[in-house]
């Protein structure tokens, strides 16, 4: 018996998986298709683009200098190793295809920032990232089946098997990340709901004879959008035809050149078409990320369109989420809710993503109303506050959990505090444990820290930077779960050790 059977072997379950073997759990990762590598995770269709968080969460694993180098990134992104003050970010993102000015960013209206290799988004692609992932998954130990179909889910109260290509895995817990039509979602009888679509879209790699007849980048038109990236052949558009194109359908040429040239409003002709798929802006979320003993993390726990590019990153933030907690829950050191917390804190940014997608949806809408709406936000994001709010919703820097404390550093990302030797936070969680800043100069917490050494890191400033405080724990997530001031109080943190990291050792 595993501890974790996980099913999916995407960027989510991947990390999960390496989560979960970082903590010591035995893990085993079924996956459907038969080989890592295919044309729709490299290059161009498999572009992606990690928000600031997903990169932090990386960089917190040591896998940030790996992916770069897979992506074929040179540069580090960030600000210099040196440097007093975060660098303004190369590339804000867009709303609806309307693009960000990144100059326009309010670098001193977002919370905690300190500069750090991590402090803005990435460029990669689906195979870079699996790749880097299923190394280290490999060097961990995790053991990774593919060509693998789950057909069963069953549990009861001491575990979970799933039958997968004639064989049995019985582990403790099972997690699906099996993706949009997960099939882990269906057995285990989770409830689905959202929205029905208002667009059919397709992505494609194209030979266009007169592709000087398209606008390069984001096109909002008349009667949809369409994107031509710096790829040629390389296009996506949507149609708003209430989502009529039936996705068992593989479209054709004649059909994607009628699509194209409508909503164009070009005479374009396309040639051979290489590869093409089509999908929709349903927007659906489970109302729970657990049942049981069987959790959902990644777009099996939530679907919507994929503007703006956020479904990656939120399925990503999920499994930095569920690993540690899951972690802690199969080593029996967990405090009571624990793994509850996953869907009370997961489930609301999942919700406030699908909501951004669907606003995103109503202003792309081929009307007269949207049109005017178009308008409105175009005037709003040519403001600093404007563009500053939708770049902290994109990039994760908005994002808080209520961990029932009032300080304002509390349930957001740990800003990556630099210490001695020019050691910073991040370097500090390679590991995969929580860990506790002393700042203060008495080193305050010394002899409270020792009750949980084994799970968290005990390490001791003073910082370049300490943003007035005196002492930070931080879970290994990346959360925030306690901060103190100039002269931390022991018994505080004590506290918020034991919430979120159970009973001292003795």
């Amino acid at each position: 018996m595993h501890d974790t059977v996980i099913v999916g072997a995407g960027p989510v379950g991947l990390f999960l998986a390496c989560e979960l073997r970082l903590a010591g759990c035995s893990v085993v990762v079924l996956e459907r298709e038969p080989e890592l590598r295919s044309p729709w995770k490299a290059e161009p269709l498999g572009m992606r683009g990690l928000s600031a968080a997903s990169v932090e969460a990386f960089y917190r694993r040591g896998l940030l200098r790996p992916l770069l180098t897979a992506s074929g990134v040179r540069d580090d992104p960030g600000a210099a190793p040196d440097a007093d003050e975060p660098s303004p970010p190369r590339s804000a993102g867009h709303f609806a295809g309307m693009m960000l000015d990144p100059a326009r960013v309010d670098l001193a209206a977002l919370p905690f920032r300190l500069p750090g290799p991590a402090v803005e988004g990435v460029m990669t692609n689906l195979e870079a990232i699996e790749t880097v992932l299923t190394e280290q998954a490999t060097e961990l130990g995790v053991e990774i089946r593919r060509g693998v179909t789950v057909s069963a889910v069953t549990q009861d109260e001491d575990g979970v098997v799933a039958r997968a290509g004639g064989h049995e895995y019985a582990a403790r817990w099972l997690v699906g990340c099996d993706g949009g039509r997960s099939t882990v979602r269906r057995l285990a009888g989770f409830e689905f709901v959202g929205t029905e679509p208002q667009f059919t879209g397709y992505v494609m790699l194209a030979t266009v004879a007169d592709l000087e007849k398209l606008r390069p980048g984001f096109n909002l038109t008349p009667t949809g959008m369409y994107l031509r990236t710096h790829r040629d052949g390389h296009i996506g558009m949507t149609d708003f035809d209430g989502g009529a194109f039936d996705r068992s359908q593989r479209p054709t040429r004649d059909h994607l050149q009628a699509v194209l040239r409508r909503v164009s409003g070009t005479d374009v002709t396309l040639g051979d078409v290489r590869l093409a798929a089509s999908f929709t802006d349903r927007a659906m979320q489970t109302t729970t990320y657990r049942q049981g003993r069987v959790m959902l993390a990644g777009d099996a726990a939530h679907i919507h369109s994929p503007l703006g590019g956020q479904g990656l990153n939120l399925g990503l933030g999920d499994a930095v989420n569920l690993g540690w907690k899951l972690a802690a829950s199969v080593h029996g050191h967990a405090p009571d809710g624990l793994l509850d917390t996953y869907t009370r804190e997961r489930h609301p940014v999942g919700a406030g993503v699908l909501d951004w997608s669907r606003a995103q949806v109503a202003v792309m809408r081929p009307d007269p109303h949207a049109r005017a709406i178009q308008g409105v936000v175009r005037d709003l994001l040519g403001t600093r506050d404007g563009t500053t709010h939708v770049f902290e919703r994109t990039s994760g820097s908005s994002n808080r959990y209520d961990l029932g404390s009032e300080h304002p550093l509390t349930g957001r990302s740990a800003p990556d505090f630099r210490i001695a030797h020019g050691i910073r936070l991040g370097d500090l969680m390679h590991d995969g444990r929580g860990v506790v800043l002393d700042l203060s100069a008495d080193r305050a917490l010394h002899g409270s820290a020792r009750g949980w050494e084994g799970r968290i890191r005990y390490a001791v400033g003073p910082a370049r930077d300490d943003l007035g405080l005196g002492a930070v724990l931080v879970r290994p997530d990346g959360t925030v779960a306690w901060a103190g001031g100039r002269d931390p109080d022991c018994a505080a943190f004590e506290r918020a050790a034991g919430q979120w990291f159970g009973s001292p050792e003795l």
